[in-house]
């Protein structure tokens, strides 16, 4: 066989050898890749899932207000020509995640401090009707953007979500340099301003919203139990503009109508959910009120509500695991139920019949991490280890997806991605428990509303 013939006859073989090679290589290199992922220590996994959500608040941020933008599609990034559109609830929530990253030095204290500012210089010039933030803005003019018709004026709900943030973002600041404590106060000042008497509407409860145009014509008194104890204890903690216990009880309580005992999938729950859901509501109803206010030996004539919130997080993880709609993929280590994007438009999932439509929310888990711990982190190593490359993505894990419709939206919401951080910062070190806790203000609101609290003397 002549040297031309030999070298022709071995180059099927060389090939073959090299595509092998090549296979083993990738496949061992896969593998390696893999085994990394999973000997990640819960604490390194941790660190990964905060710091990339909360580059939403960072990164993703509307760089003229500095705020939050309500939505960002990772594939057209913002839906309905909204780019500058901004919102208050979710800011306050990235408020408290920039405490979050500040703390974890995933930024510099002084880029926190800088992003500080540049929120409170908008809060201070934008929109307020009676010291009250409306739902949305146009982040570049400050202008209310309506979020329905007659929504067009002050949210006491999504301000009472900015404010938890403030509050916090006041106490961890008020000791720092002269520009911290310049910036403290300013935060203080609009606090003080913010009219919870005002949207009392004359009675003894408080209304959700109130319009320049329209007045009162929203007509939504707000009672509960849903997302919104933060606000009453808010009216009653404001040293400017105070509501009395009354409107708590009476209002909020309806005169202790809010009071329900009952058992769902085995668990006790001891209020009435508004609305009368059978197994309890979305699981943000125990997250965004309890980023700021500590649960933990939390109670008044009503309810225990680390209890009820422990309880509300298992009824929504033992229906996902139970399945009782044959949703494909439900499981122990893939659940959650909360309002989030759906596979048509929004919906506020739910652990009952009508309101579980197969779409997990991966929010729903993780920021449910003080009161669900080893379910929380059995669904988020899930979630990065095994369908990361669909579900994760420049803000951390997508709002919302169902296996059952094979439908993965590279979608994120403010209002989602915000209660993550905090939570999970919330269940290591109780960091945002501890500064909103601190606040004279909030401790004397608690004592008038007849609250047992962690601290209370």
């Amino acid at each position: 066989m002549t040297n031309t013939k030999r070298y022709l006859f071995c180059i099927p073989a060389l090939i073959c050898c090299s595509m092998l090679c090549c296979f083993f290589s990738c496949n061992q290199q896969q593998k390696k890749q893999t085994t990394d992922v999973e000997k990640l220590s819960d604490s390194a996994l941790l660190d990964i899932v905060q710091q990339q959500t909360i580059k939403y608040f960072t990164e993703g941020a509307e760089p003229v207000s500095g705020m939050a933008r309500e939505r960002f599609h990772a594939d057209d990034n913002y839906p309905q020509n909204d780019k500058h559109i901004i919102t208050s609830g979710g800011s306050g929530f990235g408020v408290m995640c920039l405490l979050v990253a500040m703390e974890r030095k995933f930024i510099t204290r002084e880029e926190g401090v800088r992003r500080l500012e540049k929120i409170v210089q908008f809060l201070e010039t934008a929109d307020r009707f009676h010291g009250t933030w409306p739902h949305w803005w146009n982040g570049e003019t400050g202008k209310v953007k309506p979020f329905s018709k007659k929504d067009d004026g002050g949210d006491l709900v999504e301000t009472s979500f900015m404010l938890q943030g403030l509050l916090c973002a006041r106490q961890y600041l008020k000791d720092g340099t002269d520009t911290e404590k310049t910036l403290a106060q300013r935060m203080d000042k609009l606090w003080r301003e913010v009219e919870f008497d005002w949207y009392r509407n004359g009675q003894n409860v408080l209304y959700w919203h109130w319009s320049p145009n329209y007045n009162w014509e929203m007509n939504f008194p707000v009672r509960g139990y849903n997302e919104c104890l933060i606000m009453y204890v808010l009216a009653a903690a404001s040293p400017t503009h105070g509501v009395p216990a009354e409107v708590y009880h009476e209002g909020w309580a309806e005169n202790g109508k809010i009071k329900f005992p009952h058992t769902a999938l085995g668990y006790p729950l001891q209020l009435r959910y508004q609305g009368n859901p059978q197994n309890g509501a979305p699981l943000f109803w125990s997250q965004y009120s309890f980023l700021g206010l500590n649960p933990n030996v939390l109670k008044d004539r009503y309810a225990d509500y680390w209890q009820e919130n422990v309880n509300h997080s298992l009824i929504n993880y033992t229906w996902c695991v139970q399945n009782p709609k044959q949703y494909k993929g439900y499981g122990k280590n893939n659940w959650g139920l909360t309002s989030s994007y759906s596979v048509k438009g929004y919906a506020g999932h739910a652990p009952n019949p009508d309101s579980d439509l197969g779409v997990i929310s991966p929010t729903a888990a993780l920021s449910s991490f003080p009161y669900t711990p080893a379910q929380s982190m059995a669904a988020m190593r899930y979630w990065y280890n095994d369908k990361k490359d669909k579900l994760w993505g420049p803000f951390g894990f997508y709002d919302a997806f169902s296996e059952t419709d094979n439908w993965y939206p590279v979608h994120y919401l403010a209002i989602d991605q915000g209660p993550i951080p905090v939570m999970i910062e919330n269940y290591r070190t109780g960091l945002l428990w501890k500064l909103f806790m601190s606040c004279p203000e909030v401790q004397d609101g608690l004592n008038k509303l007849g609250f047992d609290y962690p601290g209370k003397n």
